[in-house]
């Protein structure tokens, strides 16, 4: 019973793991006519349920400060790579560049990040 037990847990948390981490694979960026930017973000993960799945991503200043976040509410098992966007007002008028970074509920940070130039 207990070696079951012990092998049953090493396959769950084998299958949580091989998700991997969570990639940006793409980025558009639009400012709009009330001077706020419209990200457009592509992700990539294999996602495995609830267990383990890109939970959101992230706008980051080039000293690392977080500037926005979109949550991502559900996985995407099903739907990879996935695009999804977020209007900001919150950049910073001296900025001409930030970074797009994804985040996973297993592995946090570490995957593919993309730099992008700011529209003025």
């Amino acid at each position: 019973m207990r070696l079951a037990l012990v092998l049953t847990m090493s396959v769950f948390i084998a299958s949580a793991s091989f998700a991997g981490e969570a990639d940006v694979t793409d980025v558009s960026v639009q400012k709009t006519s009330s001077g706020a930017y419209r990200f457009n973000v592509t992700v990539l993960h294999a996602d495995a349920g609830w267990d383990h799945y890109a939970n959101k991503w992230d706008v980051v200043a080039p000293n690392g400060d977080v500037i926005d976040t979109r949550i991502l509410h559900h996985p995407h098992d099903n739907e990879q790579p996935f695009t999804r966007s977020l209007t900001t007002d919150k950049i910073p008028s001296d900025l001409t560049h930030v970074m797009l970074r994804a985040h996973d509920s297993v592995h946090e940070y570490g995957g593919a990040e993309i730099k992008i130039e700011l529209p003025r």
